[in-house]
């Protein structure tokens, strides 16, 4: 089940977010946390979105499966400057190893588009890591590249690895 999370409901997610995290900096993805962060790190990270979510510029959610185990989490954040009020950033699109395979990863990221339409955003952009396994699911959504930056983030292990950037334009 994929639920909105708020304000009020995100610290009580925090620790099972940042296990979440923690499986895909474990499995190597580039996610903006390298290898040996520790569980109170991550959780602390994802307090400080708090404030985000609760003014509306963040809009997240969680997947669950049994026993209501958190094993997916995307993000979409809206442009705050009134001249990219238009886009938003579909951001931390996670699934843990355990659940991968099953169409989670599209599902989230079915409901971060039909979220971004319904409050008017009708560009959205991503970055995920050259070569990865996203990068098919975003081609596959009819998301469209537009560039590669070389060495532009580093691996868990703190390689540097290109990123791609994708954009989607959303029709009401």
């Amino acid at each position: 089940m994929i639920s909105p999370l708020t304000a009020d409901n995100l610290p009580a997610h925090c620790e099972a977010l940042a296990d979440l995290l923690l499986d895909a900096v474990d499995d190597g993805a580039s996610v903006g946390f390298l290898a040996g962060t520790r569980r109170e790190e991550a959780v602390a990270w994802r307090r400080t979105l708090c404030p985000s979510v609760a003014d509306g510029t963040r809009l997240l959610w969680t997947a669950t499966g049994p026993g209501g185990r958190v094993l997916g989490t995307v993000a979409l954040v809206r442009e705050s400057r009134p001249n990219g009020s238009h886009r938003a950033e579909v951001a931390k699109l996670l699934v843990h190893r355990d659940a991968r395979g099953a169409g989670l990863g599209r599902r989230l990221l079915a409901t971060a588009e039909q979220a971004a339409r319904d409050t008017g955003v009708t560009l959205l952009l991503l970055d995920t890591q050259t070569g990865s396994a996203a990068e098919h699911l975003y081609r596959s959504a009819g998301w469209t590249a537009f560039g590669t930056v070389p060495g532009h983030a580093a691996t868990p292990d703190g390689v540097l690895a290109d990123t791609t950037y994708y954009y989607k334009q959303l029709i009401a």
